[in-house]
């Protein structure tokens, strides 16, 4: 069906395109994906969608591309068609953006960009244009895009918010193309109802046509359009009134396909060889075209038996009227013409300007191994590489190993296309290409990279988690001599895995790796990266000289707060950050999370940016800063639907609810972590903070046993993940409280012998509580003192809090119930603008036992936003720009713009000036 003729049926598809149309002029954003068979109508409803428009001023604007066979592994090809006509606005963007899309669209050199940083801009980009007039994106055949367009265009359509932009795609029901735009309004489409199917039919068809004739055409189609129009137009006239019996099998069969190469293979054969050339072709380059039809010999005249037999569409173009007809035109050519054409292609395609493009047809005109052609496409994949398409850089490095003749080249060239398909989250690939690879790594050092190679596929494949550093270890012991260099980064990342599986680890322990770490040359300290300094400082403590390795913690979290970031900003940098946890550095914790933050965004690694927000989400928590903690969880959320991953259930999250007291949520998040992500895939550094969260639940809620019981194996286990001295004083308080001196006395000689070699205020302000819990009456009281004093000097807000909760309980079982109401309401507006729910109730409890009951206080007028709209106004507040915001929030100018209306309106201020008092939390809210 052409776009000329009118649209038949698809009265529900009409309806949901004239919505969207509507939205987009009116000014909202909106995605939507249309799924289905090929033929099924999806260009014929994007082209519905353009002809909706409504004339006049401000109507849409319309910008298109579409995917193309022969560019599947040419990155960034599809969005560059999109965007092309706006690239003159290219300097309106902010700097880290415009250099990662020029980069990414080869019109700069540059670092390899981030590919979320790329769909970030694009997003920006088209924002500027609909500033102007709405916009209206148009992706027709978007299961040929090229993998890098389609992840950016997909993250542009999940992160759309009041742009005025509409993105409009139409794609065919192939699993692996759908579930890269997870998350978007998809609409699956189905073949024409009867009667509208019966109509079509019938306007094709001159003269009486037969109604069992009719039904028979639109029960064996299913309705599809293109089938329809094709089996109408293959039969007879006979046919068609009855008065021929029809076929067994309708012409148009159960392939389209095949009719279509069946009428090509009616083509003479000069035409049926420039097709297949113009089949190949690029489709935005017809000097290449004509350059290799001369090559070829061909004359552009054979294709007019194409364009009359309706074949190709008339005009300049030389357009192919349908995508299954170029597979069947390409499909159905013999091998030998298929390489003289990719042969003749590559030829005339400019080395310099298009090698990627040149490498590619190459190498599908070799039928054996060559290795000139392996060269280019070799080069092609640094090129690719340099632009960040890792996608086509594997594709190339792979295809260039099949080319290769000597066999360790081979297998190097297997081996380094493992590393993009990890990227590209190709896993499959990954694990084959290196199977493949193996067998020629015969040098040692090879074979260990072979095998930091599989840890890292069997990390990323779903596998359970604690066989990666067994893996690594054996490839560091098994294969000779290594350079100083590969072992530590091996070594680190044995211990990043290790630390995130603990106990979970199968085939080595934790102890194996530090000693092997610890037998390993240290660099000069001029030259001690971040990662040298934490590997020999979380290696030192785990081997057990605690005092010895503290001074080696500060250094690595110095290097984090002032130094470079690029070797720990990963998603596996994970110990970074918890370094300073592990000293009790509340300040450390907060500055080395903020710049890891701050690179990660800068740069947009969104990847990395998940584990930050995590340690942002610890941190808010720590600070008594709840709603904030949440604006980071939901920003984490938000960021694994703009990834296309699965809703998050993070371990900081169950925290933050046990926090909150949200008793049924906490415990059915917990359960849901330990099933899914302890037991089944092998993290088991969640089940100490799900422990630790149901430990801070149970001792909110007084159920000390319980409390109790959640803190015994935290204890026992003593594993380097940060927060294993803070909660030596949870251990503490529920071994007092439930039962089991004997564990308290365990858990405060651990901190006692750790609290004075940290020396910070946090430290030594839990030693003094958990001292005072443990104490003698006589000494009681100076402790819990002490722990105040200590922990004002902090910014620990929650734990200041508790040591203000437990002195006025100690205070009033000495019947001082003047005193305990002075720590208590302290402690209660703690809790209470905390919003520490369970706790502040384990304080009124303890009020109304003095004899006072706990004043009723005001709901924040913080709890009324949305964590979005608090995070924007948190940003409002610190003098950031909408621009600002919108960068760091990874949506556009007009989102933020967006939000802060609906935040002024609901917080009754006019005025960024008036945010901060309309904002601010009551007394010691931190």
């Amino acid at each position: 069906m052409s776009a000329a003729e009118p649209l038949r049926g698809r009265r529900d598809e009409r309806q949901l395109l004239d919505s969207f149309v509507a939205d987009v002029r009116d000014g909202r954003s909106s995605a939507l994906v249309i799924v289905g068979e090929a033929g099924i109508g999806k260009t014929r409803l994007l082209e519905y969608a353009v002809d909706a428009v409504p004339g006049g001023e401000d109507v849409p604007r319309i910008a298109r591309t579409s995917g193309a066979e022969a560019e599947t592994h040419l990155s960034f090809a599809g969005l560059h068609r999109l965007l092309r006509p706006f690239l003159d606005r290219l300097e309106r963007l902010p700097k880290p953006q415009r250099v990662a899309l020029e980069t990414a669209l080869g019109l700069a050199a540059g670092d390899p960009p981030d590919l979320f940083l790329v769909g970030l801009a694009a997003l920006t980009l088209l924002a500027d244009v609909a500033a102007d007039a709405p916009l209206m994106c148009l992706v027709d055949d978007a299961h040929w895009l090229d993998q890098e367009s389609l992840t950016a265009l997909a993250f542009v359509g999940r992160r759309l918010g009041a742009d005025g932009i509409g993105l409009l795609v139409g794609i065919r029901d192939e699993p692996g193309a759908v579930a890269a735009l997870r998350g978007l309004r998809t609409h699956a489409l189905a073949g024409l109802g009867d009667d509208d199917a019966l109509d079509l039919v019938t306007s094709l068809t001159p003269g009486q046509l037969n109604p069992q004739v009719a039904t028979r055409i639109v029960a064996e189609t299913g309705g599809n359009p293109l089938a329809l129009i094709e089996t109408t137009g293959a039969l007879s006239h006979e046919q068609l009134t009855g008065a021929s019996v029809l076929p067994e099998l309708l012409p148009i069969g159960r392939s389209l396909e095949a009719h279509f190469a069946g009428q090509v293979l009616d083509m003479p054969a000069p035409t049926r060889l420039l097709l297949l050339l113009v089949a190949a072709a690029p489709g935005d380059d017809q000097a290449v075209l004509w350059r290799a039809a001369e090559r070829l010999g061909l004359d552009p005249a054979a294709l007019d038996a194409a364009i009359s037999a309706g074949i190709l569409l008339p005009g300049r173009e030389y357009a192919i009227r349908h995508p299954l007809i170029r597979s069947a035109i390409y499909n159905a050519a013999t091998p030998a013409d298929r390489r003289a054409v990719h042969a003749a292609l590559g030829a005339a395609t400019d080395r310099d300007h298009h090698p990627e493009r040149r490498a590619w047809q190459l190498a599908e005109s070799v039928a054996g191994l060559d290795d000139g052609v392996a060269d280019e496409l070799e080069h092609a994949a640094e090129r690719a590489r340099g632009r960040g398409g890792y996608a086509a850089e594997a594709a190339f490095l792979s295809r260039a190993a099949e080319l290769t003749q000597d066999p360790q080249r081979r297998a190097l060239r297997f081996l380094a296309a493992t590393g993009p398909y990890l990227r590209t989250g190709d896993n499959a690939s990954a694990a084959r290409r290196l199977d493949q690879a193996t067998p020629g790594l015969t040098e040692p050092a090879l074979r260990a990279a072979g095998q930091r190679t599989r840890a890292a596929v069997h990390l990323f494949s779903g596998g359970v988690v604690g066989r990666s550093p067994a893996i690594l270890l054996d490839a560091v012991t098994a294969y000779g001599t290594l350079d100083d260099r590969t072992v530590r980064g091996m070594l680190w990342e044995a211990l990043n895995i290790g630390t995130l599986a603990g106990t979970r680890m199968v085939g080595v322990r934790m102890i194996d790796i530090a000693r092997a770490a610890l037998r390993t040359a240290r660099p000069e300290p001029g030259a001690a990266t971040a990662v040298d300094l934490l590997l020999d400082a979380v290696a030192t403590r785990i081997a057990g000289d605690y005092a010895e390795a503290v001074p080696l913690l500060r250094a690595a979290v110095v290097e984090l707060c002032t130094g470079d970031l690029t070797a720990v900003a990963d998603p596996m940098g994970v110990i970074g950050v918890w370094t300073a946890l592990e000293l009790c550095d509340d300040r450390g914790y907060q500055v080395a999370g903020a710049r890891m933050d701050a690179f990660c965004r800068h740069h947009g690694a969104l990847h990395a940016l998940k584990t930050t927000l995590d340690n942002e989400v610890s941190w808010q928590i720590l600070a008594g800063r709840f709603g904030q903690a949440e604006a980071y969880e939901n920003e984490g959320a938000e960021l694994d639907a703009a990834l296309g991953l699965p809703t998050r259930n993070g371990e900081r999250g169950v925290e933050l609810l046990a926090w909150l007291g949200r008793e049924d949520e906490a415990r059915a998040t917990a359960e849901r972590i330990q099933r899914v992500w302890v037991d089944q895939l092998g993290y088991g550094i969640l089940h100490y903070h799900v422990q630790h969260a149901l430990t801070i639940l149970e001792l909110s809620l007084g159920r000390y046993p319980e409390a109790l019981a959640s803190t015994r194996l935290v204890f026992a286990d003593d594993l380097p993940g940060g927060d294993a001295n803070r909660r030596l004083a949870d251990v503490v308080e529920a071994g007092v409280r439930g039962g089991d001196r004997d564990l308290a006395e365990a858990a405060f000689a651990r901190l006692a012998q750790r609290a004075p070699i940290l020396d910070t205020p946090w430290a030594r302000g839990l030693l003094a509580r958990a001292g005072a819990l443990l104490s003698p009456v006589s000494a009681g009281e100076d402790l819990y003192q002490e722990s105040i004093d200590q922990l004002r000097r902090t910014e620990v807000r929650t734990d200041l809090a508790r040591s203000h909760l437990v002195y006025g309980e100690w205070l009033r079982r000495r019947g001082r119930r003047t005193d305990a109401r002075e720590q208590l309401r302290t402690a209660h507006d703690m809790f209470a603008t905390m919003g520490a729910a369970a706790f502040a109730e384990r304080v009124r409890v303890e009020l109304r036992a003095t004899g006072e009951s706990a004043r009723k206080r005001s709901e924040p007028e913080g709890a009324r936003l949305t964590p979005q709209e608090l995070q924007v106004a948190t940003l409002a507040i610190g003098g950031a720009t909408n621009a600002e915001i919108a960068t760091r929030l990874f949506v556009t100018a007009s989102t933020v713009e967006y939000h802060l209306n609906k935040i002024f309106r609901k917080l009754g201020v006019t005025s960024r000036r008036q945010l901060a008092a309309a904002l601010t939390p009551g007394p010691h809210g931190g």
